[in-house]
């Protein structure tokens, strides 16, 4: 391979392969992740196509409900395969970017797990996802460290265990092509790291939309195990409910997943963006200000509800959302505010029944701990709790009236701020960033834009004042010239755009 693209037999690089990058793509691990898009590719975009059916349905009035085709699976007495004994303890989960320092910082943070993050947190820069599975090798192997000159930054004593998320189904790589065809970014991230950690090849999987996609992960992981030599069923995956129509498939995800699937998480914020973009046609549907979506409103208690029921029936673990709050080093009555508001969300979750939560930052860490200690005490979780209370309906997930709920012109700036200063970030190469004290992902900025295009499209704002806001609130320098392009298409144009990181990936390498 040349410094500045490279090609082997099965896949062609259009991009560098520098350094340690060349550790990553060799000629092996090129040819298992090319056979991986062979053997699924074209699946996978059959269901993306299906996924492009479905919202047709939808925007002509078909509403979601529990599938009668799959009755006997969600009535069956079934459970899924055990979990092993390092993933039975999950009280809080960190989560982060795969870049070299939050790597040793999450694994070190007192976190029983670390999500290293090639999706939502993550910008998919060429450099970002190469280093980043030079950083979890080197993890795995107990070797990284870091020296900036500062400070020497190196792995604890008792590191969290690691966790990967993949890109999610939609998602292309176009530095690898196979057969001339940009390849899945999911088969690419997936593939790298089970080739080269197969020890404890142990996974997260985002924004699945039905039990189909849940059994083409499936066939991925078997079709893994077989090609690398693993037992069955040592693959083990988590998958994000963080999808409306997934809410409706939760039994049929963990019975098509039942010997590699661990638990299901309760991922809120891409479910709130799911929920806009779902129901975008229906003015019946259309949602208040971001800061009125707490989970305390009645269809996100339902489906956290429902998510609990639900995996502790099946012996899987339920995993809470996210506290993406961050602490402030100048404003400590701002801390005292907020981490007031973490420790009654997780106290909320702990009573619910899940088994743990997640956090974005290592100063949450202790304050979670605290709490799931107290529900937990000597227990790991709290699986054998059954939830036999919860009756959930389909009504109570689509019911989204928000008591007391209405569209503000902060609400308006507030999501103009977030959606541009986040994608200016992540044209930067940086897809966690740090604004007005929270932890905004691709997730947080979906719920800003595609707000934004709900409420234009059923006349609560008008375009005009969209764009006067970002005239007003669009500073100066870096990328965001490119970040407003990117945010006006996404947010503004005619027809829905599936994924902001889709039109923004042309914007970054």
């Amino acid at each position: 391979m040349s410094a500045t693209t490279g090609t082997s037999s099965d896949v062609e690089l259009r991009g560098p392969v520098e350094g340690r990058a060349a550790e990553i793509l060799t000629p092996e691990a090129l040819a298992f992740v090319a056979s991986l898009q062979r053997e699924f590719g074209a699946e996978r975009l059959r269901l993306l196509a299906a996924r492009e059916e479905r919202q047709a349905e939808l925007d002509a009035g078909a509403l979601p409900d529990f599938l009668e085709e799959t009755r006997e699976i969600r009535d069956g007495d079934w459970r899924v395969a055990p979990v092993p004994d390092e993933l039975q303890d999950r009280r809080v989960e960190i989560t982060g970017p795969v870049d070299r320092k939050m790597v040793i910082n999450a694994l070190n943070s007192g976190a029983r797990v670390f999500m290293a993050d090639f999706e939502d947190a993550n910008s998919p820069t060429w450099q970002n996802n190469l280093d980043g599975h030079v950083n979890l090798k080197d993890a795995n192997e107990g070797t990284i460290s870091l020296d900036t000159g500062e400070k020497r930054y190196e792995l604890g004593d008792d590191p969290a265990v690691l966790l990967v998320r993949p890109r999610g189904w939609h998602l292309p790589e176009k530095h690898a092509l196979v057969d001339g065809e940009r390849m899945s970014a999911s088969l690419f991230d997936f593939g790298l790291y089970v080739f080269h950690n197969r020890e404890r090849p142990w996974f997260y999987i985002p924004k699945l939309e039905n039990h189909r996609e849940a059994r083409l992960w499936n066939h991925v992981f078997d079709y893994a195990e077989d090609e690398l030599g693993l037992d069955r069923g040592s693959i083990k995956a988590t998958v994000l409910i963080e999808t409306v129509l997934a809410a409706f498939e939760m039994d049929e995800i963990l019975y098509e997943l039942r010997d590699h699937i661990v638990g299901l998480n309760a991922g809120r914020w891409d479910y709130l963006f799911s929920l806009i973009k779902r129901f975008r046609s229906r003015p019946d549907f259309v949602l208040p200000d971001r800061a009125q979506l707490t989970m305390t409103t009645p269809f996100m208690r339902a489906y956290t509800e429902l998510l609990v029921k639900t995996c502790h029936r099946r012996g899987a673990h339920a995993m809470g959302g996210m506290a993406a709050f961050i602490p402030s080093r100048r404003d400590p009555e701002v801390n005292e505010i907020a981490l007031a508001k973490v420790q009654e969300d997780k106290v909320r979750e702990a009573g619910d029944g899940f088994d743990g939560t997640w956090v974005a930052h290592p100063d949450l860490v202790p304050v979670a701990t605290e709490v799931f200690d107290h529900f937990l005490g000597d227990k790991p979780n709290q699986v054998d709790r059954q939830r036999d209370d919860v009756d959930v309906g389909a009504s109570d997930l689509l019911d989204l009236r928000v008591e007391g709920g209405e569209i503000t012109d902060e609400g308006l700036r507030t999501n103009v701020s977030v959606g541009v200063r986040y994608l200016e970030s992540w044209l930067r190469g940086v897809g966690a960033a740090a604004i007005d004290n929270l932890m905004e992902d691709a997730a947080t900025a979906e719920i800003s834009r595609s707000q934004i295009w709900q409420w234009v499209r059923h006349g609560e704002i008008t375009a005009e004042r969209a764009r006067e806001v970002l005239d007003a609130e669009l500073p100066e320098g870096g990328r965001f010239r490119e970040a407003r392009e990117v945010f006006e298409r996404v947010a503004l144009a005619d027809e829905f755009v599936e994924f902001l990181t889709l039109p923004a990936y042309d914007y970054i390498d």
